[in-house]
């Protein structure tokens, strides 16, 4: 039995996944894991480049699983597809539009093993120049909500990026590494989250819901990938996305009047864009959040 099963889900990524799984290899010299890569219905060469990666010979002796899915089923789903093929003690998240940069597997698990009552760790992500991104942050409730609708949310650290290790109460899905008995615990991923916010979710369940315990959430500084891509949404499915699932956190999370509060600002800022698109004659802008108002209403 591996002690980590890294769980990558894939779409559209033949630009990214080599240079991910040899980055995997390079940092992880002597740990013990396994890969399992789902990959939700590519339409490009993602799959036959793994199929085919120096990876899977003897040479490698790597332990690599691909999973095929029929259709697009989104960043929860295709990790709880990959969670149930899974053997590791631990399951670590990671997106393939990133490179491993720094630290290990083994340093994410030694945090682990300081103390039981952290459930989830979350690394470190920097962009291409190296400047962190914030993947860690605070709960969002009326008010970081509103500063997030704003932009504003960095500004008024709702999101962040620790300089050491301490807890917090998320951490990014894009490079998450779970206690596999606290993942089947919790059921995994909320799979009604499409993509975005379902980290935060697993999260505040962990630290909120689980049975007989709740558990820390830590980040730590000292293993690092590079964010290489932009995704592979439009922004416009992008904030479509986005604005349901704060919408639906709320909805499961919060009170019937934080959600009506939120709502009506999500819908209020929506509103106000399609018509700003309209005066200015951007056809993006008034597609894009036109879409975001059907989400929601």
């Amino acid at each position: 039995m591996s002690i980590v099963s890294i769980i990558i889900v894939t779409f559209n990524s033949e630009k990214y996944i080599e240079k991910l799984l040899e980055s995997i290899v390079k940092f992880n010299k002597g740990a013990d894991y396994e890969i399992i890569v789902v990959d939700n219905n590519s339409k490009d060469k993602t799959v036959k480049l793994i199929q085919n990666s120096k990876f899977k010979t003897q040479n490698y002796n790597l332990k690599l699983k691909i999973i095929e899915n029929k259709e697009n089923f989104g960043f929860a789903k295709g990790i709880n597809i990959g969670a149930k093929k899974a053997r590791g003690k631990y399951l670590l998240f990671i997106n393939p539009d990133t490179q491993w940069n720094d630290g290990s597997i083994n340093d994410l698990i030694s945090l682990f093993e300081k103390d039981e009552d952290i459930g989830i760790v979350g690394g470190k992500i920097v962009n291409e120049s190296g400047k962190p991104e914030n993947s860690s942050g605070k709960f969002l409730g009326i008010l970081g909500t509103f500063f997030l609708s704003l932009g504003l949310d960095e500004i008024f650290n709702y999101r962040f990026s620790p300089k050491r290790e301490e807890e917090v109460d998320f951490v990014s899905g894009g490079f998450m590494m779970v206690r596999s008995d606290i993942f089947k615990k919790l059921s995994g991923f909320d799979e009604n989250y499409f993509m975005y916010v379902e980290d935060m979710d697993l999260c505040f369940r962990a630290m909120f819901r689980a049975m007989k315990q709740n558990y820390k959430i830590y980040f730590s500084p000292n293993t690092t990938i590079i964010h290489e891509g932009q995704g592979s949404s439009s922004r416009s499915f992008a904030i479509k996305n986005i604005y349901k699932s704060l919408l639906y956190f709320q909805k499961k999370h919060g009170t019937k009047l934080s959600y009506f509060l939120i709502k009506s600002l999500l819908v209020l800022k929506a509103s106000v864009l399609v018509l700003l698109g309209k005066i200015i004659n951007n056809k993006y802008l008034v597609l894009s959040y036109k879409e975001a108002l059907k989400s929601i209403v």
